[in-house]
């Protein structure tokens, strides 16, 4: 079974999201959209579509979005098959969060890692 199959998403908070968010637009060049964060493709080598986004995204500091994690961020990581990785991690004994999420965005659980991460599994809708 294959487990994480690429990153997803990026998320990480800041002291002050909205002029982080106007820093990494105005010179980065991120298209930072109205709900906080920036969505990018993937192509290939030729810059055609391959079928996959990434997400990244700037919270507020005291959003609880990380929770119970301890850490500034939080990665999403794309599976093929989130019951299958999710119950080999509850059978190694990590720290899986009771919540799941199914939505039109796709699947979604979490677990704590070692360090006290919060880490987001995403298993995306078909044909993504």
């Amino acid at each position: 079974m294959k487990r994480v199959t690429g990153i997803g998403g990026i998320f990480f908070k800041a002291k002050d999201a909205p002029a982080l968010r106007a820093w990494y637009k105005r010179h980065l060049g991120v298209d930072v959209q109205d709900w906080g964060g920036a969505v990018f493709s993937w192509s290939d080598s030729d810059g055609k579509p391959t079928g996959g986004t990434t997400v990244w995204s700037v919270s507020p500091e005291k959003s609880e979005q990380f929770a119970p994690g301890t850490a500034s961020f939080m990665i999403n990581y794309r599976v093929e098959d989130l019951h299958a990785v999710v119950s080999a991690l509850k059978a190694e004994g990590c720290n899986v969060l009771d919540k799941t999420e199914d939505s039109e965005f796709g699947k979604f659980a979490w677990v704590i890692d070692p360090e006290g991460n919060k880490v987001e599994l995403w298993q995306p809708p078909d044909g993504q």
